[in-house]
C-alpha cells in the first residue's frame, strides 16, 4: 500500500460525488506533469489525501488499478488540448473537521520531501495534482487527523443536547484511519528491520565510528532519508551506515557528514576540544571505509543535509567534492 496527496480544487464536490480522481495526459503545449504521470502508480487498496484550499478533507481509498479515460465533463478546461487522461475510482471517507495544514505546518514540515513536496515553505499547496506521501507523513496526518475527528463521549456530555453529541459508532472514517495508520507502521517496521539486518552484515555488526558493538545501542542511519527515498532507496544497504546512538543522532541531524572518500566532517557547531566527548577524532585522521555503492548516498547526505544544517552553499561543497576525490 502506497499513500498519495491529490491537490484539488473547485471541482472537488464534484469529483467527490462521481467517486473518482482524475487527470490529464498531456498539457496545453504538449507538455508532461509529474504530477499527472504520478496517477498511473495508484493502485487498488492505495490511500488519497485530498487537499482543498488549505485544508486536508478527506482520505480515499482507491477501488481499482488507475486506468486511461477520457475527461469527465465537469472538468472542461482551456488547459489541455487533450481529452485522454488517468482515472482512479476511490470510496471517499470526508473528515467532520478538516485539517488546516498552515496551522500544523510545524509539525507536517519536517517530514515533507526536498523533492515533490506537495506544500512550499509558506505552507501553500503547490501547483501539481497528485504527489507522493512518505509513511512518515501519512502517519503524521492520520494523527492530526485523529485528534480532530475521534471523539469520547463521557457521562457529562450525555447530559448536554443529543444534537452536540458525535456519534461514532458508526462512524466510517475510525476504521479507516485504524487501519491505514497499522498498514503504514507496518511497512516501515519490517522495512527498518531488514534494513537493519543488511547493515549489520555490512558494516561488521558495529558503528562504523566508534566500534561499539551491543546491538541495543546500534542504530541503521540512512544517508538519504526515508521521507526522500523511492521504495528501491529505502531498502538498499548502501543507503545507510551501521552508527550508535549518538553518532546516528548528529548524522541524521547533519552535524557529522562522509565526503565520497569517507572521511569524517564534523560541523563548526562542535568544538574540536569537545570531539572526544562526542566520540570523534580529528577530521585529518577519521575515515571510514566505504563501499563504491555509498559513496552516491554519501554525497547526497552531504550536499543536503550537512549544508543545509552548516549553512554552507550546496553547489560549492558539491565541487569542492568532486576535485577532492579525482585521481
Amino acid at each position: 500500500m502506497n499513500t498519495y496527496i491529490v491537490m484539488q480544487g473547485s471541482k472537488y464536490h464534484e469529483v467527490r460525488d462521481m467517486g473518482i480522481i482524475w487527470s490529464p495526459k498531456i498539457a496545453k503545449g504538449g507538455s508532461i506533469e509529474h504530477s499527472w504521470e504520478r496517477m498511473k502508480e495508484v493502485k487498488k487498496g492505495d490511500r488519497i489525501f485530498h487537499y482543498v484550499k488549505g485544508n486536508i478533507v478527506a482520505i480515499s481509498i482507491a477501488k481499482e488499478d488507475c486506468v486511461e479515460a477520457t475527461r469527465p465533463l465537469i472538468l472542461q478546461s482551456d488547459l489541455f488540448d487533450d481529452e485522454a487522461g488517468y482515472l482512479v475510482e476511490v470510496e471517499y471517507y470526508e473528515l467532520d473537521k478538516s485539517v488546516n495544514v498552515k496551522e500544523k505546518f510545524a509539525v507536517i514540515s519536517p517530514l515533507l520531501p526536498i523533492k515533490y513536496s506537495p506544500f512550499q515553505d509558506d505552507a501553500s499547496g503547490n501547483s501539481g495534482y497528485l504527489y507522493p506521501c512518505n509513511e512518515e507523513l501519512a502517519i503524521k496526518l492520520l494523527e492530526l487527523i485523529g485528534e480532530l475527528n475521534i471523539y469520547l463521549i463521557d457521562t457529562e456530555q450525555l447530559e448536554l443536547s443529543m444534537d452536540y453529541i458525535k456519534v461514532t459508532e458508526h462512524n466510517t472514517l475510525i476504521p479507516v484511519i485504524a487501519e491505514t495508520e497499522s498498514e503504514v507502521k507496518t511497512k516501515i517496521r519490517l522495512g527498518q528491520q531488514r534494513f537493519k539486518k543488511d547493515l549489520m552484515s555490512l558494516w561488521g555488526c558495529k558503528c562504523a565510528l566508534c566500534d561499539i558493538e551491543l546491538p541495543e545501542l546500534l542504530k541503521a542511519s540512512r544517508s538519504k532519508p526515508w521521507k526522500d527515498s523511492t521504495n528501491e532507496e529505502r531498502n538498499d544497504p548502501y543507503n545507510g551506515i551501521l552508527l550508535c546512538s549518538n553518532h546516528d543522532a548528529l548524522y541524521e541531524n547533519g552535524k557529522i557528514a562522509f565526503d565520497g572518500q569517507g572521511r569524517l566532517h564534523i560541523s563548526p557547531e562542535i568544538n574540536e576540544e569537545d570531539y572526544l566527548k562526542y566520540g570523534l577524532l580529528t577530521k585529518t585522521k577519521k575515515k571510514i571505509k566505504l563501499n563504491q555503492d555509498n559513496k552516491v548516498y554519501f554525497k547526497w547526505h552531504k550536499r543536503n543535509i550537512w549544508s543545509k544544517a552548516i549553512g554552507t552553499n550546496e553547489e560549492t561543497e558539491s565541487q569542492e567534492e568532486e576535485v577532492i576525490e579525482q585521481p
